[in-house]
């Protein structure tokens, strides 16, 4: 039988897991603890380790793996930027490439209709009888041009929302589909053009080291005042000191984060009875032009199905064959 310890455990995963399982019969044993160095020796005895996007996978962690005698990583999440690939060895990590691209671009929707349209101050102040519309104006999205960094399924998907709302579209990506452009009627752009002429700028592309903090006080000085930032993607790609700068002299104008430069500590996880703080996310937290939710973009039951079927899957047949399709390169 094969045995998988499970980290970063909650309880929608226990839930989903198991029933899922039914059909594989593992033997799972749940951990809330999240895999890093100093977690990794409660991997040992196990085939493989089933991580998500907060765990870390550095060296360190890929050698105690192999001492545990771990065969196997798999990721329920479709981005790997967590794992150390150079260093995996002989070690396979395996990941759930998409899961629900709508789950992520609609949440993006989400997050730019709350900024403009102030739907948080809206709905706190109808709870008190207050029906006023001071501070409530927004602008209308038809007719403005929305960059989106990153052209894989998720970007697409947030395209064509966007193409719904009758917005121009520009996008930049290293692998540019140029069928797609022409069929979304949107228009490949370097950055440089994107930053200048975009009133809302949206990222969906995964975290690499060449993108690492992309958005700094340099790309923020490039763009419109008053422009729309949102990231769905990985908290990384922005850095949040240019971030907090830009919004406190007025460039920014609305900000919606679902990911967090140093999140691992908090997103997901229930911190309002603990005295840790992160002085940065609670400067952002107060701002009235900022919208941040946990990690939550891709939490979809749809998604969730997808997740459970996908990772039990990519086990089976890495064990089954010793190769699986959705190996991390």
């Amino acid at each position: 039988m094969i045995k998988i310890a499970f980290f970063d455990t909650k309880e929608y995963d226990k839930k989903l897991f198991d029933e899922y399982n039914k059909n594989y019969g593992y033997d799972i044993t749940y951990l809330e603890s999240k895999l890093n160095s100093e977690t990794a020796p409660l991997a040992k005895g196990f085939d493989v380790v089933c991580i998500f996007v907060n765990d870390r996978v550095d060296e360190k962690t890929i050698n105690i793996l192999k001492e545990c005698g771990v065969k196997l990583i798999a990721l329920r999440c479709a981005g790997y930027n967590n794992v150390d690939i150079k260093k995996l060895g002989d070690l396979t990590a395996v990941r759930v490439p998409a899961y629900s691209p709508y789950a992520v671009a609609e949440h993006t929707a989400a997050l730019l209709l709350s900024i403009d349209r102030k739907i948080y101050k809206a709905y706190q102040r109808t709870r008190k009888y207050n029906f006023t519309l001071n501070g409530l104006l927004g602008f209308d999205i038809h007719g403005k041009t929305v960059g989106v960094i990153g052209s894989g399924k998720i970007g697409k998907a947030f395209i064509n929302i966007m193409n719904g709302f009758g917005t121009r579209v520009l996008a930049y990506d290293k692998f540019q589909d140029e069928k797609a452009a022409k069929e979304m009627d949107f228009e490949y752009v370097d950055l440089d053009t994107l930053y200048k002429e975009s009133d809302i700028i949206s990222l969906h592309c995964p975290l690499t080291d060449e993108n690492y903090k992309m958005i700094n006080e340099e790309s923020l000085n490039k763009m419109k005042d008053g422009v729309i930032l949102l990231n769905t993607s990985r908290g990384k790609l922005i850095d949040t000191k240019s971030l907090i700068k830009k919004l406190e002299e007025g460039k920014i104008g609305g900000l919606g984060l679902d990911v967090y430069e140093d999140e691992e500590e908090f997103f997901m996880n229930d911190m309002s009875n603990s005295y840790i703080r992160d002085e940065e996310l609670s400067i952002l937290l107060t701002m009235p032009n900022v919208v941040v939710t946990s990690h939550q973009a891709f939490f979809t039951q749809e998604a969730l199905n997808k997740i459970g079927l996908d990772t039990c899957e990519n086990i089976k047949e890495f064990f089954e064959t010793g190769d699986c399709k959705n190996k991390v390169k």
